[in-house]
């Protein structure tokens, strides 16, 4: 995948995952960065279990990282201190 694409498919992982966590966002560069750590963390994490991970810019990606960012989201709360409300 190219870094577009990898930040396209981040933006779009880390909004939805914002929306998901605490209905807000955290901010354009914020969801970029934590949507790209969550495609990251999601690869790994269906890896792990035997899936596979980020495939390229489709759904399947998109659901994997999607599914990360949550992750990453949640614990940016956790350490943070910051409500999920």
């Amino acid at each position: 995948m190219s870094v577009i694409s990898w930040i396209i498919l981040g933006l779009i992982a880390g909004f939805l995952g914002s929306k998901i966590v605490n209905s807000t966002g955290q901010g354009m560069l914020m969801d970029i960065v934590l949507g790209i750590v969550g495609a990251i963390i999601g690869g790994v994490i269906f890896s792990f279990f035997g899936a596979t991970g980020v495939t390229g810019f489709n759904i399947y990606s998109l659901i994997v990282a999607v599914i990360g960012a949550v992750v990453v989201l949640w614990l940016y709360h956790a350490l943070t201190g910051r409500s999920s409300a």
